[in-house]
């Protein structure tokens, strides 16, 4: 009677959809407006219209190997760096007393205004709609997806379904003993999609995360704590500044000009509104945290046995700080401003599900903090995700054709890894539609491709964050290069706009010039490269510089000279083993056929069917002789069988992340 029933109210909407994508977060804006860009007729399915683009916990963008996944995003014609430039209210540069691979931007972002500008973004975008409806299952048939079908019995129809879910799969609050379904504070979870994920065939896990406390601006005595204001002029994200600013110019060349700290005031930026950037401020905790967390240990969730999920190593809570490292006898605290027109302060180092009354005095444990008011309480997410080794490099399932997974799905924590994530799904999305090559990352071409090839090919047992150690190849890979890695592919995808296009050709051919200048201009017996490696010279103490040439030429053309060697030695490494490393493996091979393989790799192989060697070679459980079996196997051409869409099941020892840094 109930199945009848349910029958009889299906109602399917009129209009079939190329690309239907659930979840409006970070990842989900990047898929959306990629693949409506790319001619595909998307729809954006959320549980809530004014959530769209909502930063669930730090209001910032970038950080350390963050910030080059941002400016990747950009590079390729995405819309997440150009959201971050236009509504910062701080913005610096990290690590600059270090060398260039590992600098990086950030960005203190007004939370609301960055929320806004993305959903206007979603509004406007040709061939894109957005509705608000709760998806409650995926429909398929014969392993290919074929839409979706929400829980007011509505079916919306398409050939790609990209899920974007990030923590609202079963999602469970903790806030001490109290329990509540959510997928963030004042946002329900979705709690049937995971049944539908799990009736394809794929296996899930569980994962918690957390955020900590927002607290009132007034109720800080900041004349206890040290100041940390942005960079001035401000280190942006965008390549294409001069479009998102509005600056008219007649030329190319005018284009390229320098940016200055003047810059933001002929815009519609948040910072040109509120005339200067905003600081954050940094403290620690005392004595008196690290004895109370320690009395009250048995309150938290997460000690208690409460809380099952696995929490991020590199993004701990205070009770794990405290727990973790014993001998430390006070913690980093960084007060962050929420926007522009809030006096909301976000307590960044400080997440924790302790009880609210716990919270209330530990919080005031914090210098400076000693009479903070908290207007939001912490708490503690636990979320189901799916195993990411179940996907193939374009991030489509291997189960179920022209189904994507992107974001905290995936196992990944952050906005930046799941923006990116988004972008590649959305590309791919419009490509499996139009039936073009896919676009895949290698690790020597993009901090994203490191990113996606560690995910599906190591898989991860606990939430997954970008780092600059993962990269192997970071000196070739750096922030401030990503356009001239990656903008030429963002052109023949078809995302980067051709203007932004001739810009960045105009932009490299200067720099090209300009080395080939330096090479060939003498000073006495040196040219003025030689000169330029010494380690005492820059650039703009050069004798002979080109003042016209714009600051993001000089500084390329200055690490190209100071780093060639490096460089042209990674550049080397990376040749030599691509041959094997870009050597193509059947879809169709049967690793039950490949004679001396060990149980496990044949295993594990089988699971994951990477679809290079290179891929091959990252799976843990495969020995350097199984890959030298299969080279073999293959060079000799030997037969293979096709291994139809099926349930893949998910051995926790295949997984395994990288130490990355604590």
């Amino acid at each position: 009677m109930g199945l009848a029933l349910r029958e009889s109210i299906m109602f399917v909407y009129p209009e079939k959809y190329d690309v239907i994508i659930v979840g409006a977060g970070h990842a989900g804006v990047e898929a959306a407006i990629a693949s409506a860009k790319l001619g595909c007729k998307t729809l954006l399915l959320t549980m809530n219209l004014d959530s769209i683009g909502q930063m669930s916990c730090n209001p910032a963008i970038g950080g350390l190997a963050k910030g080059h996944l941002v400016r990747e995003i950009d590079a390729l014609g995405g819309v997440m760096g150009r959201c971050a430039d236009m509504t910062g209210i701080q913005f610096r540069m990290l690590n600059t007393r270090k060398g260039p691979a590992v600098q990086a931007p950030r960005c203190q972002s007004d939370k609301k205004a960055y929320q806004f500008r993305l959903k206007w973004q979603c509004e406007q975008q040709d061939n894109l709609s957005v509705k608000q409806e709760q998806t409650a299952r995926i429909l398929h048939s014969d392993g290919t997806v074929g839409g979706v079908e929400t829980i007011l019995g509505t079916r919306y129809l398409s050939s790609v379904v990209v899920i974007t879910t990030g923590t609202f799969l079963q999602g469970l609050l903790h806030v001490g003993e109290s329990k509540q379904s959510g997928g963030r504070a004042g946002d329900n979870a979705s709690n049937s999609l995971s049944d539908s994920l799990r009736q394809l065939g794929l296996s899930l896990g569980r994962f918690k995360t957390g955020t900590p406390p927002r607290i009132l601006k007034r109720s800080i005595d900041f004349t206890k704590t040290a100041p940390q204001p942005g960079d001035t002029p401000p280190p942006l994200f965008s390549f294409w500044w001069d479009e998102l600013f509005h600056m008219e110019h007649s030329s190319t060349t005018e284009r390229s000009k320098p940016r200055n700290a003047n810059q933001f005031k002929s815009c519609s930026s948040v910072l040109a509104r509120i005339g200067k950037q905003r600081d954050c401020y940094i403290t620690h905790t005392t004595r008196e945290t690290r004895e109370f967390v320690e009395a009250n240990l048995y309150r938290s969730p997460l000690y208690s046995g409460m809380i099952k999920g696995v929490g991020p190593r590199y993004c701990p809570s205070i009770e794990d700080k405290i727990v973790r490292f014993r001998n430390k006898e006070f913690h980093q605290v960084f007060l962050e401003p929420e926007g522009s027109e809030t006096d909301e302060f976000y307590v960044n180092g400080f997440s924790t599900s302790f009880p609210y009354e716990i919270q209330v005095i530990l919080v005031r444990t914090i210098t400076g903090c000693e009479n903070a008011e908290i207007i939001r309480p912490a708490y503690a997410v636990e979320y189901d995700f799916v195993y990411p080794t179940q996907l193939d490099s374009t991030l489509q399932t291997k189960v179920c054709c022209g189904l994507f997974l992107a974001g905290q799905i995936n196992g990944t924590s952050g906005y930046e890894e799941a923006a990116a994530q988004g972008l590649v799904a959305g590309i791919n999305a419009a490509m499996y539609v139009k039936h073009l090559t896919p676009l895949i990352l290698r690790r020597d071409q993009a901090y994203i491709g490191v990113l996606i090839d560690d995910l599906v090919t190591k898989g991860t047992l606990e939430p997954y964050r970008m780092f600059t150690s993962r990269c192997e190849h970071r000196l070739m890979l750096r922030h401030d290069n990503a356009d001239l890695r990656l903008s030429d592919l963002g052109n023949e995808v078809g995302l980067l706009p051709k203007a932004d296009h001739a810009r960045f050709v105009f932009k490299r051919d200067k720099i090209s010039s300009e080395i080939q200048r330096l090479n060939q201009t003498k000073i006495g017996t040196h040219t003025l490269a030689q000169l330029l490696r010494r380690p005492d010279m820059e650039y703009d103490k050069l004798p002979g510089l080109d003042a016209s040439l714009p600051e993001t030429v000089r500084k390329q053309v200055e690490t190209a000279i100071k780093y060639e060697g490096y460089i042209a030695r990674q550049i080397a490494e990376v040749e030599h083993v691509k041959l094997i490393e870009l050597k193509q493996i059947p879809s169709t091979l049967d690793y039950n056929l490949v004679p001396s393989l060990r149980f496990e790799a044949r295993q594990k192989l089988t699971k994951i069917r990477p679809t290079t060697i290179g891929q091959a070679t990252r799976i843990s459980g495969v020995s350097p002789a199984d890959i030298g079996c299969l080279i073999v196997w293959l060079k000799r051409g030997f037969s293979t069988t096709r291994i139809q869409p099926q349930s893949v099941e998910v051995d926790e020892d295949s997984c395994q992340t990288d130490g990355g840094e604590g």
